[in-house]
């Protein structure tokens, strides 16, 4: 059964942070002939929370869809990247997650297949990815400050990051939630989420877009000192 894992790599010395932004270009050539790896991204990320386009040079993000939970460990156990990646780090934390359901595309297909039925009790993770049209992208980025304004002290929300492949141009948004019940209450609650889905709509603002929501079952590493899961 597909299963997606996300991991984040947090840097602290400036040779570190070079040799990550390094790797944006040369990890293409471990990645690409990975058994059992159908889909991955290797994205940067902005400062703050969510959308950003300001570059947060300390952390970096691997994304990556299996085509079984058997072929995800054996990348992380043995691969010769991964142990390149661990050497250099400050903190590495992996989650695997089951898919539950996406709509849209990434760079023309949607590479996340259902594997399971979401479980409302438990923690859910989304993935919001765009193409920003560049006639739009003055506006988007003016707009941006108010829309994420709901996130801040939100009680149900246990981490977001802003990614992307391109700054600017392509962003993507990861966040770790405690239960369904918290991303509806972002989602139907915020004045601010709402406004934001209606522009949207009305002004056409993505040449491409996704959002896909995960079921996290599985962690290992640390972030910020502890584990995600563990709240």
């Amino acid at each position: 059964m597909q299963i997606t894992t996300i991991s984040f790599f947090k840097y602290t010395s400036l040779r570190n942070k070079f040799w990550a932004l390094k790797m944006m270009q040369f990890a293409h050539k471990s990645l690409v002939n990975t058994h059992g790896l159908s889909f991955y991204r290797l994205l940067g990320s902005g400062k703050g929370k969510g959308f950003n386009p300001f570059p947060d040079w300390s952390v970096y993000c691997l994304l990556q869809v299996w085509e079984s939970e058997e072929a995800a460990h054996t990348f992380f156990n043995s691969s010769d990247l991964i142990q390149q990646y661990s050497e250099r780090t400050d903190e590495l934390f992996t989650l695997y997650m089951k898919n539950i359901s996406a709509g849209g595309t990434w760079v023309g297909k949607n590479p996340f297949e259902k594997g399971a039925d979401l479980d409302t009790s438990l923690p859910i993770a989304v993935i919001t990815r765009a193409t920003i049209k560049w006639n739009w992208l003055i506006r988007f980025w003016k707009y941006v400050p108010t829309s994420q304004e709901a996130l801040d002290g939100n009680e149900g929300l246990i981490y977001t990051k802003g990614v992307g492949e391109v700054p600017i141009v392509q962003m993507a948004t990861f966040s770790l939630w405690k239960n369904f019940e918290s991303v509806k209450q972002f989602a139907y609650s915020s004045k601010q989420h709402q406004e934001a889905i209606r522009r949207t709509r009305k002004n056409d603002w993505y040449r491409e877009e996704l959002f896909a929501r995960f079921q996290p079952y599985k962690s290992v590493g640390t972030w910020g000192g502890k584990d995600l899961l563990v709240f």
